[in-house]
């Protein structure tokens, strides 16, 4: 009699050790002697001056609201409304992305929509455990203010959502998906990794996330370095109404290529992504800038380094959303 064996396969990105990696050839961050030679050899220029505000930009902090609309709130962090649905991406309000406020990355800009303002919120998506994207002080506000908020995640931060109170936690893997009402969240690759502290480096996991409201959506790409899955997330889950992309925290760049796209990184996943749905009418939003200076380039040369890619790759200019905290723009 022939006995089957069970299947013991695992996905690729789950380490068979425990944990998750990057399943990429050339994809593993730098490990601690590479940290040690990035100290001992920065010379960082000087900080560059943050972004303007859009003083003339009003968020939009009411429900009901025709089309899709996207609000930068900084760094990582968007307000992204539809109809009567309103969501968060990688909320930070707090002055540093840090365990404690009194070292660490400050910010450069405040928050460009103040906590009081924010409209009611459905569902926040959290992209990793990093402090930038997930703040430990926010997030406790959100849950006291936004108690039936729904917390999308990827794998293993449920604990951290539910010691804090939070009561409605969904947690996925990397192409999991599902759907509720007026929202639809589809969990995808992203090349980066995890870890709060020294002792738990990638025991939770990274992605990005597919969010519908509605008839839109939204290609959230989270904190990532340039992989080969943009083309993939597009043919399982698009076309998108909107990519939002990083394009900061890049320099030097053999340090930060498995962890974080260039500007030139980003204008590239945007082409695999208009190429493969076959359209150019998603708009792109660059994130991940101009907010907490965690690498070596300034605040400002992102943006520019964008452009002038942009230009380059002949892409249409109004398809790029290069928004100003608080600027607020409107699909449909």
């Amino acid at each position: 009699m022939n006995h089957r064996l069970p299947d013991t396969s695992i996905p690729a990105h789950h380490d068979p050790q425990g944990g998750y990696r990057n399943p990429w050839p050339y994809s593993q961050p730098q490990g601690i002697s590479g940290l040690v030679k990035w100290m001992l050899s920065r010379r960082r220029p000087g900080p560059g001056r943050p972004p303007e505000f859009a003083f003339s930009a009003t968020p939009t902090t009411s429900v009901n609201t025709d089309g899709l609309t996207l609000t930068w709130i900084g760094h990582s962090t968007f307000l992204i409304q539809s109809g009567d649905m309103s969501v968060l991406t990688d909320p930070i309000w707090s002055t540093r992305a840090s365990p404690v406020q009194f070292v660490g990355p400050r910010r450069h800009i405040p928050p460009a929509l103040p906590f009081e303002k924010l409209p009611p919120v459905d569902a926040v998506f959290i992209s990793h455990d990093h402090y930038d994207h997930l703040d430990d002080g926010t997030v406790r506000q959100l849950i006291e203010r936004f108690p039936t908020a729904k917390w999308i995640i990827p794998l293993g931060l449920r604990p951290f959502l539910v010691d804090r109170g939070a009561a409605d936690v969904v947690e996925m893997d990397w192409w999991e998906g599902r759907t509720f009402a007026g929202i639809s969240a589809f969990c995808t690759p992203a090349m980066h990794f995890s870890g709060r502290y020294p002792w738990n480096r990638n025991a939770t996991l990274w992605s990005g996330w597919v969010i519908g409201l509605g008839d839109y959506r939204v290609f959230f790409g989270g904190d990532t370095g340039f992989h080969p899955e943009f083309a993939e997330i597009t043919r399982r889950l698009g076309p998108f109404d909107a990519a939002v992309l990083p394009i900061g925290a890049y320099e030097p760049r053999w340090f930060m290529q498995p962890v974080h796209m260039s500007p030139e990184d980003a204008v590239a996943a945007y082409s695999s992504i208009i190429d493969t749905s076959g359209s150019s009418e998603c708009v792109f939003v660059p994130s991940h800038w101009g907010t907490f200076r965690l690498t070596d380039e300034p605040l400002d040369e992102p943006p520019r380094r964008l452009q002038e890619a942009w230009s380059e790759a002949t892409l249409p200019e109004t398809r790029m959303w290069l928004l100003r905290p608080g600027e607020t723009r409107r699909l449909g």
